[in-house]
């Protein structure tokens, strides 16, 4: 599989530092966007401890017995989808591991969205309000769901989807990795076709800009200037939170 891809975070306009991270390892293919929060610095270490133990894991470098034990009898044989709900759950553990050690730490956790591909597939897991889109044909999907307050509203018929947008509750998630020691991971498997693009990004951008203006720029620029261009508008528009993504172009299946 032959790919162009991009990833970039930004501060933002409005807070004091940037407690996101992202991964781009184009070698594995192995794509990761985290949007950490809580504690004294809190935020910023648990999006490092997830992005770090899910590659280590999908690298086969990190399979701790009480892992294997707890979510598969045999972890060398699992599927992809398993093998990523396996690496964010573990991720949750160390996060939680370490909030019991330093005091100052307690109550951090992050969103973890995170896409792989193999085998002309796409594998997306996540936790929280971290995004995955596909762009094809002309279009654009959200393939993940969020994992929010706002959503569950939404979708429970108490609020428009215009409402939501300006939601003063919309930043509360449902779930997150590493505040409680098991969370539910949710995961797709997506087809991969030629000319596909994915992107991953935190609700930095996506409360900034619209899905129809990200479409608009995917479609008109490169990789490189695409990502650039999505974190000029969300600062050009506020920049109220910290702006990770990534984009992944497929060149060839």
């Amino acid at each position: 599989m032959k790919i162009a891809s991009c990833g970039i975070t930004d501060i933002g306009r409005k807070r004091q530092k940037n407690e996101d991270s992202y991964l781009v390892n184009d070698k594995i293919h192995l794509y990761i966007v985290a949007d950490g929060m809580g504690g004294h610095a809190g935020g910023e270490f648990a999006s490092k401890i997830a992005v770090s133990t899910v590659e280590e894991i999908i690298k086969g470098e990190d399979v701790p017995k009480n892992v294997k034990e707890s979510y598969f009898n045999d972890p060398s044989q699992e599927g992809e989808e398993s093998k990523l709900r396996r690496a964010i759950a573990q991720a949750g553990n160390k996060i939680c591991q370490k909030a019991t050690e330093d005091p100052e730490l307690r109550g951090m956790g992050t969103t973890a969205t995170v896409l792989f591909f193999d085998d002309c597939k796409a594998y997306v897991a996540h936790v929280g309000d971290s995004r995955a889109y596909c762009i094809r044909s002309g279009t654009i999907s959200q393939i993940t769901e969020d994992h929010s307050l706002v959503n569950e509203q939404l979708k429970s018929g108490l609020i428009t989807e215009k409402e939501a947008k300006t939601h003063q509750l919309k930043n509360i998630i449902t779930r997150s990795v590493g505040v409680q020691e098991e969370v539910e991971v949710d995961s797709i498997v997506w087809n991969v076709q030629n000319g596909d693009h994915y992107l991953v990004c935190s609700d930095g951008l996506t409360n900034m800009v619209q899905n129809h203006e990200i479409l608009e720029i995917v479609l008109k620029f490169d990789t490189e200037e695409s990502a650039r261009r999505l974190v000029d508008l969300a600062n050009e528009r506020g920049g109220d939170d910290n702006i990770s993504l990534i984009l992944v172009q497929i060149l060839k299946v």
